[in-house]
């Protein structure tokens, strides 16, 4: 075992949820499972193409569970299609075991755009076919779930069975690519966004025994014994209409786990929040996402890299903060979207709230050491960020469904997987003069994917190498930018996609308002009630 990644992932006291069987094991065993491959997806053309392939792979007697977020059947995984819904429908009906949980989602008319009925509509699709999709709302008052996982098993050859983890719906406008021109299947968004918003996001394909691991979750999930209509009767009422059981079939004996592929290990970090009747896997809730990041932060020292959909939660500022604070030589760079997808009169206010207070807690904490930015396409349009990545020091990073916001540390459904190399990028040592872990070659190669094109540079460029002289690399990008808009875009425009980002500031007649909005139905805390209000997870 790598020496040093018992010290970057949790133990099972850390986690705080001892009835989770995902991770368990015996007494004093490791909470992780190495042995693995990971391969991070970036991009939902990626992430389709390679769930295309996988599936359209499978034969009678294999396995394929899910759980999702907001599905549309009629996505297309590539250019030509076929669409999700009905490829799952074609896999049940040539006998491929097909399951899959869905959030239920609050219906149209409370959550709209949200939509309940094309979630409904996948489902029945693929239950029609004699696959098992249902609507599961075993979630908070007004939480979600949020997780977003694909298992894939093979009948006869478990090495090559694939898990995939990440922030990518199978809904419309995620197949998106690096020239981020946007998924011609769009959402509406905020119209600065365009027709078709350009979209970035991410995921990472797993190998190795972390999949049993991923199926072990999906499975406590899915025998959770209480009902999925959640015992309301209006979710009765929906439930009966859609033609959806209120308890699942029992899943099949669990498989022994895939042999070792790789030298990754994986750690699967999750949330739950507290809720009546409590999940029985978790019942007082699970917040090792966020206790796994504040690990993670006090061992940083020369960079924090976030890419994430909202950053705004004082909380989450908070523990980056501190890391700040406690190193001197410490950068932070992050990149959100320009705008909130929905960004009106009402809806914007609560939303950006959070950020400016986060944004102000970082930059009060180290002045000069944080970067907070956002991206345009070469057309000059917003790209909307959705991507939950976290790089630290080119050591440990982490990929998966939370945002850096009180919500999805506390009270959503979410999952992440935080990853270690233990392969050094030094061979001789594992740990440097100064006390840094040196870096390790997967994180190092999925920092550099990234900035290569945010930064508009080849991925072979030595700027790129150097995380903690990136900080200048990044500012001059954005500066160069901000200039060749600020002067009228007659020059040839700058490399790279990178803006200074600096959200709308809300009023103080807005905050009367959008404050109470913001903490209890934009970003809500779903920890026990003796947690509340203060930083602890």
């Amino acid at each position: 075992m790598d020496r040093d990644v018992d010290s970057w992932f949790l133990s099972r006291a850390e986690r705080g949820n001892l009835a989770t069987e995902v991770h368990a094991g015996g007494t004093g065993s490791q909470s992780w499972s190495e042995g693995n491959l990971v391969r991070p997806l970036v991009h939902g053309a990626t992430y389709f193409a390679r769930l295309h392939e996988e599936l359209t792979a499978l034969r009678e007697g294999d396995r394929v569970w899910f759980t999702d977020w907001r599905g549309d059947g009629d996505e297309r995984l590539t250019e030509d299609g076929p669409s999700i819904g009905t490829l799952l429908a074609d896999l049940a009906r040539k006998g491929v075991e097909v399951r899959g949980l869905i959030w239920r989602s609050h219906g149209e008319r409370v959550s709209a755009p949200i939509s309940g009925r094309s979630n409904e509509l996948m489902s029945r699709q693929v239950n029609d076919a004699g696959g098992e999709v249902l609507l599961d709302q075993r979630v908070r008052l007004f939480g979600s779930h949020h997780q977003k996982l694909f298992v894939i098993r093979r009948r006869d050859d478990p090495s090559r069975d694939v898990a995939f983890v990440g922030g990518i719906d199978l809904s419309h406008s995620r197949r998106d690519d690096a020239g981020h021109a946007g998924d011609p299947q769009a959402v509406t968004m905020d119209p600065r966004y365009g027709k078709q918003p350009p979209w970035h996001d991410a995921a990472l394909e797993l190998r190795g025994p972390v999949v049993g691991d991923v199926l072990a979750l999906f499975a406590e999930r899915w025998n959770d014994p209480h009902p999925l209509d959640h015992r309301t009767p209006y979710r009765m009422l929906l439930h009966r209409l859609a033609r959806m059981p209120r308890h699942p079939e029992p899943l099949p004996d669990t498989a022994p786990p895939p042999p070792p592929a790789g030298p990754h290990a994986v750690q699967l970090l999750r949330t739950y929040g507290v809720k009546h009747p409590p999940f029985p896997f978790a019942p007082e809730g699970e917040r090792s996402i966020a206790r796994g990041y504040a690990k993670a932060f006090s061992r940083a020292r020369s960079l924090i890299y976030i890419e994430d959909q909202y950053l705004w939660s004082t909380e989450v500022a908070a523990g980056i903060a501190s890391a700040l604070e406690r190193n001197p030589d410490l950068k932070v760079i992050a990149v959100v979207p320009r705008y909130p997808d929905s960004d009106g009169f009402f809806g914007g206010p609560p939303r950006r709230i959070g950020q400016v207070r986060a944004m102000g807690i970082l930059h009060r904490a180290a002045p000069g050491r944080v970067g907070v930015f956002d991206l345009e396409n070469s057309a000059g349009t917003p790209i909307y960020v959705h991507a939950k990545i976290c790089i630290i020091d080119d050591v440990w990073f982490a990929c998966g469904s939370d945002n850096f916001n009180r919500r999805s540390w506390t009270s959503d459904s979410e999952l992440t997987c935080a990853v270690l190399d233990t392969t050094s990028g030094t061979p001789e040592t594992t740990r440097t003069d100064t006390g840094q872990d040196s870096y390790r070659p997967l994180a190092r190669e999925f920092r550099v994917q990234l900035w290569a094109e945010h930064l508009g540079l080849d991925p072979d460029d030595p700027r790129l190498q150097d995380p903690a002289a990136g900080f200048d690399l990044w500012n001059s990008t954005a500066e160069a930018l901000d200039r060749w808009n600020d002067a009228g875009r007659r020059a040839p425009r700058p490399a790279g996609q990178v803006r200074r980002h600096t959200p709308a500031p809300v009023t103080p007649l807005q905050r009367l308002w959008a404050e109470p909005l913001s903490r209890l139905v934009v970003d809500p805390d779903g920890r026990p009630r003796r947690s509340r209000g203060t930083n602890d997870f």
